[in-house]
């Protein structure tokens, strides 16, 4: 296995064991539900956007220019001279432009903070993707993973 498709499978694992724990932390219901949605929301996310940014380089067969994986197929790096980008980086284009990676890859929208519900230091500040959301985006990773990397394999 690829030095960056490694990294993608590592991020997807980490982002895998954010939802469990946040599964099991809603399932007992002592912390507020606001609360653990800003604690395992966005760490989630930033695991699957990292997955995917390793796995456009491993699509590439590229390296990453500094220790830090591309957040979209924007900040690929150039290929090298006589080469194209492969089939897949143009899917993954399109799904950016108007699909599920683009919802997943928007920064959400930030608001000033509201007013704080008694007994609870978390307010609502945005809107964040909720558990459910992330588990899709998991499992729709995995899924052009795994394709993707089939037919990569075959090269």
């Amino acid at each position: 296995m690829s030095g960056p498709r490694a990294r993608a499978n590592h991020a997807l694992y980490l982002a895998r064991i954010l939802l469990a724990a946040w599964r099991r932390e809603l399932a007992r219901q002592d912390i507020p539900a606001i609360t653990l949605e800003q604690a395992f929301g966005a760490a989630a996310r930033e695991h699957l956007v990292t997955a995917y940014g390793w796995f456009l380089l491993a699509i590439c067969q590229a390296e990453a220019p500094g220790h830090t994986a591309p957040r979209s197929c924007s900040e690929l790096p150039a290929m090298p001279a006589g080469r194209v980008f492969p089939a897949e980086i143009n899917e993954c284009r399109q799904l950016e432009a108007a699909g599920w990676l683009g919802d997943m890859l928007r920064e959400p929208e930030r608001v000033l903070p509201g007013v704080r519900q008694q007994g609870n230091l978390a307010v609502a500040t945005g809107e964040l993707p909720g558990s459910e959301q992330l588990e899709r985006w998991l499992v729709a990773l995995e899924a052009l993973f795994e394709r993707m990397g089939d037919s990569l394999d075959e090269y």
